[in-house]
């Protein structure tokens, strides 16, 4: 697996971990739908949260956040309109977590919830 795509896989795993230890539950990792992948599908209380897990080695380009188009929120919405009918659930919120992991330090993650 190149360097790339084990840094997205780790990033995943830790934002998963952290969610729990934050009191959500998570139902899937890479819940996919039709070509729609999800990194993360949680509940937490009565709310269903879609969470889009960007990891980055460096901010030399950005935020990892930055990189959450407007088309990929759009692609999102519509597969979890099929995962809201699944779960019963009322609410959803979609969320995004940043995750800056320079070599030699500790990971810093940042939770951004209710993006629309």
């Amino acid at each position: 697996m190149n360097e790339h795509l084990s840094l997205g896989s780790t990033g995943e795993s830790l934002a998963a971990d952290w969610l729990r230890e934050k009191g959500y539950t998570l139902l899937a990792r890479n819940f996919r739908w039709g070509k729609t992948e999800i990194d993360i599908v949680a509940t937490r209380g009565e709310w269903l949260h879609i969470v889009e897990v960007k990891t980055r080695s460096s901010t030399a380009w950005g935020p990892p956040e930055q990189r959450v188009h407007s088309h990929k929120m759009r692609v999102l919405q519509r597969a979890a309109g099929a995962l809201l009918h699944l779960s019963k659930r009322k609410w959803i919120q979609y969320d995004i977590i940043a995750i800056t992991w320079k070599k030699g330090e500790a990971p810093l993650i940042e939770l951004i919830e209710d993006v629309t």
